[in-house]
């Protein structure tokens, strides 16, 4: 059986890696959107705000 010392190393390799992961992902789709608006090309994802971007989370009072 693993110490709780041992679990939370491999806990928070396995977290490290996740968060290395998610960050060239993002990386990725950043360049990909600036090389598109770069060359002119439409379409390119998440060039225009959604419009639940623009719009508040909760309804306001009249």
């Amino acid at each position: 059986m693993l110490f709780a010392y041992e679990l939370h190393q491999i806990r928070s390799t396995e977290l490290i890696r996740e968060a290395e992961r998610f960050r060239l992902r993002r990386e990725v789709l950043r360049e990909r959107r600036a090389a598109r608006r770069a060359h002119g090309e439409p379409g390119a994802e998440g060039d225009t705000p959604s419009r639940s971007r623009n719009r508040p989370p909760f309804a306001r009072a009249a």
